[in-house]
This record gives C-alpha cells, sequence and structure tokens, in this order.
C-alpha cells in the first residue's frame, strides 16, 4: 500500500511539472487583446499602438488594440477582469483607472489590488491648458478672470469623475479659490476636440500623444506644468508648485500593462519580456520621449509589485486630500 501511494505521489508530481511546462510552451495559443480604456486618439491608444507590432513580433502571436472607452476606463478593465486569468486580455491603463476609478465611481467592484502590473511605459507631468480664445498670458491672469466673474465659472474638462485630470483640476480650484465647473469627458480626444473648439475653458492635459504638437501648433494656449520644474520641450511654461501656495499641485501620471491578478507567473514574465522588448525599439522610444514621456527604466515583475504597491498608497493619499466621493 505504502508502495503504491508513493507511485501515485511520484505520478502526480511529475503530471504537474508536465503540465506546468506545457503551459509555459502553449503561452500564447491565441489573438491576445490589448484592451485600451479610450476612445481611439488619446494618450493612451498612443502608447498601445506604438509598442503593439513590437510586442506581438516577440510573443509571435497576433495582438490588437480594443479601445473600450467610458465609465472613467472602468468598462475597459471589468473586461480584462472578466476575460480568462491566461494572459490574452492585458489593459493598457494608468492610476486613473486602476486606482481612483474605483473610489470615484459608485458601482465599481473591483479595486487596484485585482491587478497585476507587467511593465510601465512611461511618465509625464500634465500642463494647464486653455483655449486660445481666452485673453490670458499667465496662470495669475486665468485666476483673476475666474475671480471677476463668479457667476460664470470657468469649465474644465477632465476624462470623467475622479480621473487624475479630475482631481488636478479640482485641487487647483481649492487652491486659488478660482470659480470652476467640471465637465467629464469619455476621453482625451472629445476632450481636447471641445478644447479646441471653445466649447470648454481650459483643462489639465497630459504632455504625451498628439497634445505636446497641439500646443506647439497653437491649437490650445499652455499656462503651466505640473512637474517640479519647467517640461524639457517647453521650458517657457513654469512649474505651477514653483509659484506661491501651489506647492502641492505637483502631479504626474503613468502608463502601463496589467493582468488580472490570477494570471501565472510565467505568463506574467512573458509578457513583461515582450512588452520591456518593444520598449527598446529605438523608434519607439523616440516616439514617446518626442511627445513629452519620460521613459522609465526596465523592471521584474517582482519590482514591479513594489512599485504598484507604492504607487496605490499615493495616488489614494492625492483623492483623501479633496475628499473625492463616488458618485
Amino acid at each position: 500500500m505504502n508502495i503504491q501511494r508513493i507511485f501515485k505521489a511520484a505520478v502526480a508530481v511529475c503530471a504537474a511539472v508536465t503540465m506546468g511546462g506545457l503551459h509555459a510552451q502553449s503561452f500564447p495559443n491565441k489573438t491576445i487583446s490589448l484592451v485600451v480604456p479610450y476612445p481611439a486618439g488619446g494618450p493612451s491608444d498612443f502608447f498601445a499602438r506604438k509598442v503593439q507590432p513590437d510586442a506581438a513580433a516577440k510573443l509571435g502571436q497576433t495582438m490588437i488594440v480594443d479601445n473600450v472607452g467610458g465609465a472613467g476606463g472602468t468598462i475597459a478593465l471589468n473586461k480584462v477582469l472578466n476575460a480568462p486569468a491566461d494572459g490574452h486580455t492585458v489593459a493598457l491603463g494608468s492610476p486613473m483607472e486602476l486606482v481612483l476609478a474605483p473610489m470615484a465611481i459608485q458601482g465599481v467592484k473591483y479595486k487596484a489590488e485585482d491587478f497585476k502590473l507587467v511593465a510601465q511605459f512611461s511618465s509625464t507631468s500634465t500642463i494647464l491648458a486653455v483655449r486660445t480664445s481666452m485673453n490670458v498670458k499667465s496662470v495669475d491672469d486665468l485666476i483673476a478672470l475666474a475671480k471677476k466673474h463668479p457667476d460664470q465659472p470657468l469649465t474644465y474638462g477632465s476624462v470623467g469623475h475622479g480621473s487624475l485630470y479630475h482631481l488636478i483640476g479640482e485641487k487647483f480650484g481649492q487652491i486659488s479659490k478660482a470659480p470652476m465647473l467640471h465637465v467629464p469627458y469619455k476621453g482625451i480626444a472629445p476632450l481636447l476636440s471641445d478644447l479646441m473648439g471653445g466649447q470648454i475653458d481650459m483643462a489639465f492635459l497630459p504632455m504625451a500623444g498628439s497634445i505636446p504638437q497641439t500646443i506647439q501648433d497653437g491649437k490650445i494656449k499652455g499656462l503651466a506644468v505640473t512637474s517640479k520644474a519647467p517640461h524639457p520641450l517647453f521650458k517657457q511654461f513654469p512649474a505651477l508648485a514653483a509659484m506661491p501656495g501651489m506647492e502641492s499641485m505637483e502631479f504626474d501620471v503613468w502608463a502601463g500593462v496589467q493582468v488580472h491578478k490570477n494570471t501565472p507567473e510565467d505568463v506574467v514574465a512573458s509578457l513583461n519580456k515582450a512588452f520591456y522588448a518593444a520598449l527598446g525599439n529605438p523608434e519607439t522610444r523616440k516616439a514617446f520621449e518626442a511627445s513629452g514621456n519620460v521613459v522609465t527604466p526596465v523592471r521584474s515583475p517582482v519590482e514591479l509589485a513594489k512599485l504598484y504597491s507604492s504607487e496605490i498608497d499615493r495616488y489614494r493619499g492625492i483623492a483623501r486630500s479633496i475628499d473625492l466621493q463616488p458618485q
């Protein structure tokens, strides 16, 4: 009996080892969906389409970009969580969808800890931009204009309630005491279109994707950035945090790839290598940097887990600072 038990245990161990090996070899075995939580044309879509070809080539499998906008990015992340946790459905997201949206949107059931960070691509500051028809040349001018007409609050756009751009706008209004009205959008592209068209007054926008070029082309007017120092592409715009009373107006946002927390470690490792290989393409790095992003260093899944945990704490702290309430 003991011999039979030992034999069965040995067979079970061998089977587990064999299945583990087969699992590692079988990924990916079908098309990979890179889910972007906003419509085409925004910074997230820009990142996804830059890394997609090389990541797909590294994995030896087709990869499609799936734009799923709405509800502050939560529809897209729910799609990832509802798919099998096998690495074939991944999200390109940021702390806005992962950390802030669950705190800001009623009915969101997931939390940031339901995901693993596979790769972090870049980080960037935001810029305070206004419509070109607004007769202001500085942040002081903007605040003075807002206070001059308290019955007509300045309208500022964001990609949704609880998004980082919403929080920055709220923080700015809180500090400056400038009357402001929040206007949520489903993504950067429609927001930018309305800002260029003069339908809204201002917005805090990520210095990524098409936005730097839009500023250079004079389609919107930049006033200041939320980084510690002036942006390397736009040194003419001061850092908000360097202005008296605005010391807490220092914000940045990063983009990266996430998967369901139950995704096997070997699959996470494969995705990690593939996406960082894509980021190593000189043309991709050049495109990221030209659009105002700081490309982040290559990190292992273990290092990313530590980073992700610290970022969750940081962004939850930002939300508490303005008493963000779910809607």
